[in-house]
């Protein structure tokens, strides 16, 4: 990696200021290094101008930051992995150790400001304090290797299962033999390896999810990463069945049963985090398949405000949270953040005053103090009996995971009627939405207007790398789109936009793996049942008198939080025309 100009001749002047190198030299180092890209300090170490350390030490009272010699240092995986392989790979800087939030940054360009600001962005955005350190390109380039820890790991894992398990392909394949055998089989050190990596590469990448699919000749291992599938790994076909074995003994599931679908946790610990992977097996044509969702417990349950909720729409939730009774609904698709945004109310009312209770399935994370139960429809234990059974518990608030079937209806509603606060959840594309889907449900309109206090539908959507943000350009017809959404919005929203019209994307850098987005964040709707809209939902009435109640309410779409979002650079227009295509 070339110095930029500055740094170079910063470098430059003090090496002949010393007079530790002969300036024709010096000029014939210069010319080589423009000529073929390599560094000045490959140069100078390959033609045993300075060694590695001496031109260390350099390079250290050039830039005013001590040295550092890493030789053999073996860094730990989860202090390495802070700062990805491809951003190490582009500044030539990596992180060799940790206390604490202090972590110590060596660099072979100290001066490379560009450097310093990924650094600091990753500093601030994870609490962390970074020293800084000149450190050999030799240094860099030894330590760096122990960036492909994950596929020497499977590497040496796979081979050593190919020497061990090819003979006994139709054991695997078939599950034939006898029950000691194959026990041998899954219990082995490489295949227990092999879903230790996968796992483990999985949590360090911030996967949400992981899928180990088959195919006629091989399976494959794939990572969800901010919403998008990425694929990872492929699997041999005579190792398949004993890794999807190994996954199912760890999640207590039977192995002799291979045509049902089963569902099984694991918990998994990661130096100071306790990770739930919540697993579910399915039959397919030719094998099983496994997805894992990947639950870290350790992280807590993020605000309303970290979930990415307008100040506007988390005054709503908390005004109608503080009600003694009725019924709060929250709609989306699968996968859009429904229960962790119930976990995070359920966080704002937790206290010793209160009886919470839940019914859940699957319980996604732990909370003190308040009751979580997993519901258990092979043994009757549905969200319907178990609503049955919390009615008799004397709580004050009750979370019923899913509303799946009429039954659970009548009860839910019942429940609010009787003087307690109920949130659950529904499938429909928009708040409104809720409204008939629960009626098809059999649930009377005169006693929902009696029990329902707030619905509201949510969305995720991808982040803008804040590393490689930059303006861009949109289409007339997108833009005319967007122009009739605005033109429709509250006038108290639009406030907030004076002056905002560009638009922004990621270009793409290291930080992001060149996707151009970073994390994801919640757009959402949000309506209250006024006096006006119980009044309506009580007798018969048109979609023209709800929208002129929702106006009066400042009701915000999903697709116009999106334009909000995105005028700030915090989303792009891909992911508002992404979420306007799902209502």
């Amino acid at each position: 990696m070339l110095m930029s100009t500055i740094n170079a001749e910063k470098t430059k002047n003090f090496l002949l200021e010393k007079h530790l190198i002969a300036p024709d030299k010096l000029a014939e180092i210069e010319a080589k290094s423009a000529e073929t890209g390599k560094s000045w300090e490959e140069f100078f170490v390959q033609e045993k101008i300075f060694s590695s350390s001496e031109f260390n030490r350099i390079k250290s009272e050039v830039f005013k930051v001590p040295a550092a010699s890493l030789e053999e240092l073996s860094v730990d995986e989860s202090t390495l992995n802070i700062l990805t392989a491809k951003v190490a790979q582009n500044y030539q800087m990596l992180i060799f150790a940790r206390q604490g939030q202090t972590i110590k940054v060596g660099m072979v360009n100290p001066g490379d400001f560009k450097a310093h600001e990924a650094i600091d962005f990753l500093a601030t955005q994870n609490g962390l304090e970074p020293t800084y350190y000149s450190i050999s390109l030799a240094d860099f380039n030894l330590l760096f290797g122990q960036y492909n820890a994950f596929k020497k790991e499977i590497g040496s894992a796979l081979e050593s299962a190919k020497v061990k398990f090819a003979q006994k392909e139709d054991l695997l394949r078939e599950q034939e033999g006898t029950a000691g055998e194959f026990e041998q089989v899954i219990k082995s050190a490489p295949v227990a390896k092999i879903v230790s990596v996968i796992v483990k590469h999985a949590i360090e990448g911030g996967a949400s999810d992981i899928h180990i699919e088959p195919s006629h000749e091989e399976g494959r291992v794939r990572y969800r990463v901010d919403g998008a599938l990425h694929s990872s790994l492929a699997l041999p076909s005579y190792l398949y069945s004993a890794v999807i074995s190994r996954i199912k003994v760890l999640a207590n599931m039977r192995l002799d049963e291979t045509r049902l679908p089963q569902d099984g946790r694991i918990r998994v610990e990661l130096g100071d985090h306790e990770v739930d992977l919540r697993v579910s097996v399915l039959p397919t044509l030719n094998q099983e398949k496994v997805v894992m969702r990947v639950l870290d417990t350790s992280a807590g349950v993020p605000t309303l405000a970290e979930l990415g909720f307008s100040d506007y729409h988390i005054g709503l939730i908390e005004k109608n949270i503080k009600r003694p009774f009725g019924l709060f609904l929250l709609t989306g698709p699968t996968g859009s953040g429904k229960t962790t945004t119930l976990y995070s109310i359920l966080n704002i009312l937790n206290s010793e005053q209160q009886n919470i209770t839940t019914l859940e399935d699957p319980i996604e994370y732990y909370i003190d103090g308040v009751n979580q139960s997993q519901i258990n429809p092979d043994i009757g234990f549905t969200f319907a009996s178990g609503l049955r059974a919390i009615l008799r518990q004397d709580p004050n608030i009750i979370m019923v995971g899913e509303i799946r079937d009429n039954e659970t209806v009548e009860l839910v509603i019942h429940a609010a009627l009787t003087g307690h606060l109920v949130f659950s959840t529904l499938h429909t594309n928009n708040a409104w939405g809720a409204i008939p889907r629960l009626i098809d449900m059999k649930a009377e309109p005169f006693l929902l207007s009696s029990t329902l206090n707030l619905v509201m539908a949510q969305r995720l959507v991808r982040k803008i790398c804040p590393n490689c943000l930059e303006e861009t350009n949109i289409g007339a017809k997108t833009r005319d789109k967007i122009d009739k959404e605005l033109k429709k919005m509250p006038p108290i929203f639009l406030e907030q936009l004076k002056g905002k019209t560009k638009f922004y994307r990621g270009a793409g850098c290291p930080q992001c793996h060149n996707s151009g987005y970073s994390g994801r964040t919640v757009v959402g709707e949000i309506f209250e049942l006024t006096p006006e809209l119980k009044d309506l939902l009580a007798r018969d009435f048109t979609i023209a008198e709800v929208e002129v109640e929702l106006k009066k309410q400042n009701f915000l779409s999903l697709m116009q939080d999106a334009i909000i979002k995105a005028l700030k650079g915090i989303t792009s227009v891909d992911e508002i025309l992404r979420v306007s295509q799902e209502q």
